[in-house]
């Protein structure tokens, strides 16, 4: 039997896993910049914030469109419910982190607290959801592993 294969490749290798790790660190980063600028009320961890949330977002939508393409064009992956947990969720974290960054747009300490650090934690909370679901996609379920001759 083989394992579910992912069907947005580069020469060969999945583009999901490799692009994810680079939201994740920045949609964390954001959550920790929010807090030292909750802390300190220094307007660098503001600014620095909304760099990671454009980061973040620039690259999720990539990882997001991989992982959509996968998803619609193997059905054993959409008979996975991890899958399903894995891309509402990934969806959720996606429009949560658009609406972050419209917050953070806004000048001064609002811009940050409450709403900013709010979604921050949302979004990072998600993401760990999200994250054991997709890890149970590739080490239980095998999707995306290459078979071995």
């Amino acid at each position: 039997m083989t394992h579910p294969r992912s069907t947005a490749q580069i020469f060969g290798h999945p583009l999901h896993p490799m692009l994810v790790p680079i939201p994740i660190a920045c949609f964390a980063g954001t959550l920790l910049s929010d807090i030292a600028y909750a802390c300190t009320v220094q307007p660098q961890w503001a600014n620095l914030s909304s760099w990671l949330l454009a980061a973040g977002l620039a690259v999720a939508v990539l990882a997001v469109l991989a992982g959509l393409t996968d998803f619609l064009n193997e059905p054993r992956i959409r008979s996975l419910p991890n899958a399903w947990i894995h891309g509402a969720g990934n969806g959720a974290v996606l429009v949560l982190s658009i609406w972050n960054a419209f917050v953070h747009s806004h000048d001064g300490y609002t811009g940050v607290v409450p709403t900013g650090i709010t979604l921050s934690a949302i979004v990072v909370a998600l993401l760990a959801i999200t994250g054991w679901n997709g890890w149970s996609m590739v080490y239980r379920h095998g999707v995306g592993i290459e078979e071995k001759p």
